[in-house]
């Protein structure tokens, strides 16, 4: 076989695009598996420290995008931040490597609409396969795969006293949020071996590749080639030359919310109207391919405190970090491992409310303007999101460059009743954060907000609310026609081509991400390589 054919191509190294190519890899040793990526091979120090995030996720670098959205009305006109990952592990790089799986009852939704096949039922076995809980394996974990979960690593007074304080305002805890309920506060399970990030490229690609799966890195998809409207190949481009590689089975696309969409537009799979303004030939006019944006907003309360535990810029907060470097070295313990995001919760913003449609965030730094903003103070910061936001947005084309950024409008708030929830969101952080457990700190707001002011609480939303980077849907799954994908995956309007991220999820999920998203990985793999065995 020629060196630029292969069997499969994967066009994305994010959690999906690792899990799909390192399943089929490894059930197929006879056939030869390409994985392509536009970022490095391994990740940089800072992301294998945890608590290199800090570093990472606030500016562009060569892990972080570091996209921007488009004017967002509902926001007084700011424009929103997006990072997304960079390399193989995709945005695991960069991001809280918390392990969340959302509510069954996201998944029982999809089923309900038409998505057969990802049911709770059926996608739990999935989770299960993925993961290596250092808990070990029961009716909710799984034990063996190539996720590894793990605990936390350090042990922050700060954190503690933040589950206090939940508990004390009201609220039942919760050891494990992936267990028989998600409600409660707690402690978060993470992405994490020996006190390291834990990336889905370590799990699927670093530790487990056979001869059998190229890694093409540092390799751009410039657009995919068609033979009719079959999909055959990819143009990659790679140091200055490009070329074309070719798939004798499938192609999976696994670029994300953003880059999967994108990269069908560029190839004439989208909105036929957009792309002929592009001078871009159609092969198939899929109008919503880049509909359906959804991503979680999320709002920070904050504190200043006077003792120490907090990390910061400050003299004072810089204490924990150099106190950690030699308890990282030797045992991987300390505030080096710590991903500053240690706990949380999920509540209802209502007694009517059948399930929690809020999360909370309990970061043991102060944080603002997603870390982009200096301070030199230290405190502690609760972010909360709502859930299962009804606002929906779009990507699209801002011109026909593969290396130019779409244009990116979430329309945060765009449906009146996100902002109703959120309000109530930020008064349960606001009521948290006055609790008894916080008064050894002698804390102050960073930014003093009543919470019985509905008014203040909206302005400061207006004004500060953005992103927990997680979007989803620009390539929704459905039964119905106008969907981008069918439940197998399969892109409607072409054959030979299929989706593994999260841009597939019909609706967003009750919490993080990473998971889900290779979680889809693991099913796509299951479905291709059952279409062959048929």
């Amino acid at each position: 076989m020629s060196a630029d054919v292969f069997d499969i191509i994967v066009i994305g190294a994010g959690p999906g695009g690792c899990a799909t190519a390192a399943r089929i890899s490894e059930a197929r040793p006879d056939w030869r598996i390409a994985l392509v990526e536009t970022g490095p091979a391994t990740g940089n120090m800072l992301v294998s420290i945890p608590a290199g995030i800090s570093g990472l996720v606030g500016r562009r670098n060569r892990h972080n995008y570091a996209y921007e959205t488009v004017p967002q009305p509902e926001l007084n006109g700011r424009r929103g931040f997006q990072p997304r990952g960079r390399g193989v592990g995709g945005s695991s790089l960069i991001n809280a490597m918390i392990y969340m799986r959302g509510q069954a009852e996201d998944y029982d939704g999809w089923a309900a609409a038409g998505c057969i096949g990802w049911g709770w039922r059926d996608v739990l076995p999935l989770f299960l396969r993925g993961e290596d809980n250092t808990r070990g394996a029961d009716a909710f974990h799984g034990k063996g795969g190539p996720l590894h979960v793990d605990d936390l690593w350090t042990d922050v007074a700060l954190t503690g006293d933040f589950i206090t304080a939940a508990e004390q305002a009201g609220y039942p805890l919760n050891s494990d949020f992936n267990g028989p309920t998600q409600e409660g506060f707690g402690a978060y399970q993470l992405f994490q071996k020996d006190g390291r990030r834990f990336d889905a490229g370590r799990a699927y690609i670093h530790t487990r590749r056979g001869p059998n799966l190229a890694v093409l890195s540092d390799t751009q998809a410039v657009r995919l080639t068609f033979e009719q409207n079959r999909a055959t190949g990819v143009e990659v481009r790679h140091g200055g030359r490009t070329r074309t590689i070719t798939a004798r089975g499938e192609i999976v696309l696994a670029g994300g919310a953003f880059g999967t969409p994108q990269l069908l537009m560029l190839s004439g799979v989208g909105p036929a109207e957009n792309l002929r303004r592009h001078g871009i030939a159609v092969i198939s006019d899929r109008t919503q391919v880049g509909a359906n944006l959804q991503d979680h907003l999320d709002h920070i309360s904050s504190r200043l405190i006077r003792g120490g535990g907090a990390i910061g810029t400050t003299p004072l907060g810089s204490i924990p970090l150099v106190r950690g470097i030699l308890p990282f070295l030797r045992r991987r313990r300390g505030s080096l491992s710590s991903n500053f995001a240690e706990a949380g919760g999920f509540v209802r913003s209502s007694p009517l409310v059948d399930r929690p449609d809020l999360q909370f965030h309990f970061t043991i730094g102060l944080v603002d303007d997603h870390a982009r903003r200096i301070l030199l103070k230290t405190g502690i910061s609760l972010h909360v999101c709502v859930l299962r936001p009804a606002s929906r947005g779009t990507v699209t084309l801002a011109n026909a460059d593969p290396t130019r950024p779409l244009l990116i409008d979430p329309r945060y708030l765009s449906d009146a009743g996100d902002l109703r929830t959120l309000i109530e969101g930020v008064r349960i952080a606001e009521h948290i954060l006055r609790q008894p457990a916080f008064e050894q700190h002698r804390g102050r707001p960073f930014r003093a907000l009543d919470p019985q002011d509905d008014a203040a609480i909206e302005a400061s939303i207006r004004n500060h609310a953005d992103t927990i980077y997680h979007p989803v849907g620009t390539c929704r799954m459905g039964s119905d026609p106008a969907s981008v994908v069918d439940p197998e995956l399969r892109v409607r309007g072409v054959s030979g081509l299929r989706i593994a991220d999260a841009s597939i999820m019909p609706t967003l999920v009750s919490g993080n991400t990473q998971a889900p998203s290779a979680m889809i990985g693991e099913r796509a793999a299951d479905l291709i390589l059952r279409s062959v065995n048929r």
